[in-house]
């Protein structure tokens, strides 16, 4: 299904305009201009003002003087608490990962955190083919540098802003990709890539087995931890992006699965080639 903006959740407190906006003051840092947020969303500064001023009477977000900063993370949709949890790392994984996107190519992107900071990114790209199951995503990339953007159907995960189930996985068979970027909840020694969300999970193991290369982008505080649900194979990923090394058994289980590493920053080490 080709992008639509119209499409939402009903259970989803914020209209899309207001999450949109909620996203660039988190990658932002908290706080931004009103001209500053109008360039992130490629919108009006006018449109900008009144989304703020909608924003502000929930309590998310307070109006200053030309701009906008967040009340707090609790306050803001489930996604958002995790798109500004270690922003900084995310942004800079986010810039190595755009490194091994050229003009022209086929991608699949997911509905993660660390995956909305590649989409903006992306932006720099040309004659994309982009699919998602992520309105983030989408909606980044969408009516841009002569982007193809499909965004796939099925059921709306409301905090998760994206779409899951039998029809997002069947739908994505339907696509040959050069190059999926995931993300993952967790990476463990003993089981791999981990998701806490089984859907998650699925759609991860179709799209791995429906492209030429599979990287996933995960910053460092997701090693070592555990989750319930195996995601992908460990042979099927080619590539990590993270901002740190991982602890010597971690590194040495990655290395025997044959995944290279590349550090963030612009600094890659190659723990197997």
């Amino acid at each position: 299904m080709s992008f639509n903006t119209s499409i939402m959740s009903k259970d989803t407190k914020h209209s899309h305009r207001e999450l949109e906006l909620l996203d660039a003051l988190h990658r932002l840092g908290g706080s931004a201009r009103s001209s500053e947020v109008a360039k992130t969303l490629d919108v009006s500064e006018e449109t900008v003002r009144r989304t703020i001023k909608a924003l502000s009477k929930t309590g998310v977000l307070e109006r200053m003087y030309g701009g906008a900063h967040l009340t707090g993370p609790r306050d803001a949709p489930g996604f958002m608490r995790r798109i500004a949890k270690h922003s900084s790392q995310k942004r800079d994984i986010a810039l190595s990962v755009a490194d091994h996107v050229h003009d022209g190519m086929t991608l699949f992107l997911d509905v993660g955190s660390t995956t909305a900071f590649v989409a903006q990114r992306l932006r720099d790209r040309f004659r994309l083919t982009i699919v998602t199951n992520s309105i983030g995503v989408a909606q980044a990339l969408a009516n841009h540098n002569g982007n193809h953007v499909h965004l796939l159907g099925g059921e709306m995960q409301a905090d998760e802003r994206g779409t899951f189930g039998f029809v997002t996985e069947q739908q994505c068979r339907r696509y040959a990709y050069d190059l999926a970027i995931l993300s993952t909840d967790a990476l463990s020694a003993t089981h791999g890539f981990l998701n806490l969300n089984a859907s998650e999970a699925n759609l991860a193991s179709v799209v791995a087995s429906a492209s030429s290369q599979v990287l996933v982008a995960l910053d460092h505080h997701k090693f070592d931890q555990s989750a319930p649900h195996c995601c992908l194979l460990p042979r099927a990923v080619n590539m990590i992006v993270t901002d740190q090394l991982p602890r010597a058994n971690l590194a040495k289980a990655i290395d025997a699965w044959g995944i290279q590493i590349h550090l963030a920053a612009g600094d890659d080490h190659a723990v197997k080639n």
